[in-house]
């Protein structure tokens, strides 16, 4: 199998220069009937956030511009000095950035992302502990009126639910939390423009992906007219947010089917680091940042795109799979052997050919005896952008855990998440190579497959897709 699970043109950035939303800069208030002692809907000051401004914040962009696992501070309103936990992992140039603050925990829930900005929130967003992705098919005879009112509904939903509110006719499954990171991305898929009567404004970027030789996806677990993304710092925030948007489908649409995953938590570790994922692999190097003078060229859509991309200015597709993981096979491999199959030490994610976790990989580097120190089949070396025609992609996974199988192995995985302007230059040529001969290939299992059109960010008054369902 092949996978482009842990290097650099798949891996989570760490930051985000062009931000997924425009943050306010004061903190969020618990929802309604909250135990903090806060009157409901009331903004909730902590310490180290001057109320109304994001300007006294006891922490660096620089520090907000690494995440652990993923990135960016754009669109992120900070509730305590400590929540730079969540965001904080490494600088702009990728190395630590030193420990999260005292009350990292404590004011995990504080933390707030804006919903309206140039692009949705949750993707250049630091990557959240606990997320569900969840794809809709619009329901019989359901079209472009119908999905509109959707779009409208959802939008109205996550906008209050990011801001650490409830929405009419609540739950209550997270009364007493804050907004905790809360994210909410919408996409379309490529079935849903035929479902509206607009194939016309199809983009060619969503024409199927290619088969893939070692794939095994089960169709009833891929693709989807509607796509979403959640993600949160809470486990209950993150679920309430699910049953509040499954709620609001109502007769319009329903589920195709839904994923779980999750992350490290935030103050987990003793300094903020690169996620491991359950292969126990460092994973989140070497990805695009948005230092980068090309990054908005690789992941969005350009402002004045024509035809059929006009409406997407602002936004990205995303390439969405369901990767299980041989755990039981994998185990098996001395540390030695896993290090050859990834290309990277285990310990630190530093590469075979020498320095450290952000040393760029010596590919023509050899050792005593003349091999290769990076093999030719390691993963490392066949995902690096300069052995793909500089094709790169934003990586954003959860790890995913659905018990154990019928034949006694982990169900366990990454649920692969990657962003770019346009499939064909990102993710399609590497998964090629990978595809003709990456080690890692036979460790991992291609089990659901999903390409996704997201559309920019909506602006104040607007919902998503607007100019999409109402041109």
């Amino acid at each position: 199998m092949s996978n482009p699970l842990t290097d650099p043109t798949s891996d989570p950035t760490s930051g985000s220069g062009s931000g997924s939303g425009s943050g306010s800069g004061k903190s969020s208030g618990v929802r309604a009937g909250s135990a903090s002692g806060s009157p409901a809907g009331s903004p909730r000051t902590s310490p180290g956030v001057s109320p109304g401004g994001g300007d006294h914040l006891d922490i660096s962009r620089r520090r907000l511009l690494g995440t652990v696992g993923a990135a960016g501070a754009a669109g992120l309103v900070i509730g305590a000095a400590g929540g730079a936990g969540i965001a904080a992992a490494v600088s702009e140039d990728g190395s630590a950035a030193g420990a999260a603050g005292p009350g990292a925990l404590t004011s995990v829930g504080a933390t707030q992302v804006a919903f309206h900005g140039r692009h949705q929130p949750g993707i250049t967003t630091p990557l959240q502990s606990r997320g569900h992705l969840v794809a809709f098919d619009l329901a019989p005879g359901a079209g472009r009126k119908e999905a509109a009112a959707l779009l409208r509904r959802w939008s109205a939903t996550a906008r209050t639910l990011m801001a650490g509110k409830a929405p009419a006719g609540d739950t209550g499954i997270a009364l007493d939390a804050g907004p905790s990171s809360l994210t909410v991305t919408f996409g379309f898929g490529r079935t849903f423009f035929d479902r509206t009567g607009l194939a016309s404004r199809r983009p060619s970027q969503l024409d199927p992906l290619p088969a893939f030789s070692s794939d095994a996806v089960d169709p009833k677990r891929s693709e989807g007219d509607l796509w979403v993304q959640i993600g949160a710092d809470d486990a209950l925030v993150a679920f309430h947010a699910l049953r509040a948007l499954q709620k609001d489908a109502g007769d319009a649409a329903r589920v195709r089917w839904q994923m779980n995953g999750f992350n490290r938590s935030a103050g987990a570790t003793a300094r903020p680091t690169t996620a491991r994922n359950l292969m126990g692999q460092v994973d989140g190097t070497n990805n695009p940042k948005p230092t980068d003078p090309d990054f908005d060229r690789r992941i969005f859509v350009p402002a004045g795109a024509a035809g059929a991309q006009e409406w997407m200015a602002g936004g990205s597709y995303a390439v969405v799979r369901r990767i299980r993981m041989l755990l039981d096979d994998w185990d098996q491999l001395s540390q030695e052997g896993q290090e050859r199959v990834i290309g990277r030490r285990k310990a630190d994610g530093a590469p075979l050919s020498g320095g450290s976790e952000t040393t760029p990989l010596d590919l023509n580097k050899t050792g005593p005896d003349g091999k290769l120190l990076v093999p030719d089949n390691a993963h490392a070396r066949i995902s690096a952008p300069e052995q793909n025609g500089g094709a790169a992609m934003l990586r954003r996974p959860f790890s995913f855990h659905d018990g154990i199988g019928a034949d006694g192995t982990p169900d366990a995985g990454l649920l692969f998440v990657c962003w770019q302007a346009d499939p064909l230059r990102g993710f399609v040529p590497v998964q090629r190579k990978l595809d003709r001969g990456d080690a890692l290939s036979k460790f991992v299992r291609h089990e659901s497959s999903g390409l996704f059109a997201v559309p920019g960010g909506a602006p104040e008054g607007e919902y998503v897709g607007q100019r999409l369902l109402e041109a």
